[in-house]
């Protein structure tokens, strides 16, 4: 499979937001904010890309089996690190809208997802909406998910928007798994012609958003769809290192840091903003990235073998068809 696996995610989402959330706090931007500018246009095309890569393997189960893999286990988690979140966030909050308005915002996150547990929220729409498309001719399907990425949708509902943004991505991992999984294994074969398509990608996407064009309709969804190609060349060839073993790591444990990067990093922004010590905002993104990555995993294997795993694993009590023999770990 070219070095992809299920689970390897790029930290790119939450690099962003470590950046982003230091640079909103103290309201300057720092060196870092042209390399989140420059991965905007495939940040989230990618990760929804990867994630529909292995939707073949189940999309034909039946459908008490398939709701309990692809949506009551990311509800548990949606609901449980939500839980965590509003009670790191609460007293602070609180403040602003009194816990009547902490209360009600926390209901409301059931039905607008809550930060950067959006993402979580969304996985199971599309799934289901890829399951009950299946019988239909995939190009009509993809068509439409391309007119809705294109299309001006702005509702406000987060669910709305992100789903006519992001499915298309989605389904195409789904869709053209096979040549995306050929595309990887030929970035090995063909090393020294994947790195100048390579560059040459990386040129045009940089030309594009740093001129403003990348968020053109249909500009913006070729971006996507390329820089998600780019992505798999690029992991496929760091692949081949030993070097790259700990990122391989955490690739294959993305769910992981995705669900508790973010009480580290808003943690680790506020005590360097209160103490002073850096200044520089780019070195403090930086500080903050590293941190919201280690601590996850540094987590994750404190708890791993205690009852606290309930964290990354869903419990037996949490399986919507029969109970399995053993915990399932985050997927």
């Amino acid at each position: 499979m070219g070095g992809l696996r299920q689970g390897h995610l790029h930290p790119s989402y939450h690099h962003a937001a470590s950046t982003l959330g230091v640079e909103a706090a103290i309201g300057e931007e720092g060196w870092l904010n042209p390399v989140v500018a420059f991965a905007k246009p495939f940040r989230m095309p990618d990760f929804f890309l990867i994630a529909g890569l292995f939707l073949a393997r189940a999309i034909d189960r039946d459908w008490r089996h398939y709701l309990d893999k692809k949506v009551v286990h990311y509800v548990y988690f949606y609901i449980l690190w939500l839980i965590l979140n509003f009670a790191f966030k609460a007293p602070s909050m609180a403040t602003e809208l009194g816990w009547g308005g902490v209360g009600e915002l926390f209901l409301l996150s059931f039905i607008e997802p809550f930060g950067v547990l959006w993402f979580i929220y969304v996985l199971p729409i599309f799934f289901v909406v890829s399951k009950l498309t299946r019988r239909f001719p995939w190009w009509s399907v993809w068509l439409v998910a391309a007119a809705l990425q294109i299309a001006p949708i702005n509702t406000g509902w987060m669910v709305i928007d992100e789903f006519a943004s992001r499915f298309v991505y989605f389904y195409t991992g789904y869709i053209f798994a096979p040549q995306i999984f050929r595309l990887a294994q030929q970035a090995i074969d063909r090393r020294w012609l994947a790195g100048l398509l390579l560059v040459g990608w990386a040129l045009s996407n940089g030309a594009l958003v740093f001129t403003g064009l990348a968020l053109l309709p249909g500009i913006s969804l070729a971006l996507g769809l390329a820089g998600a190609a780019a992505v798999v060349a690029a992991a496929s060839l760091l692949s081949t290192s030993d070097l790259m073993a700990p990122v391989r790591y955490c690739g294959a444990n993305s769910i992981v840091l995705y669900l508790a990067f973010f009480i580290p990093m808003a943690a680790t922004h506020e005590v360097l903003i209160s103490l002073g010590i850096v200044t520089d905002i780019g070195l403090m993104s930086v500080i903050v990235w590293v941190v919201a990555s280690v601590v996850p995993l540094i987590l994750f294997w404190t708890v791993r073998n205690t009852w606290f795993r309930f964290l990354f694993e869903r419990p037996r009590w949490a399986y919507f068809p029969d109970r399995p023999t053993r915990l399932a770990p985050a997927e």
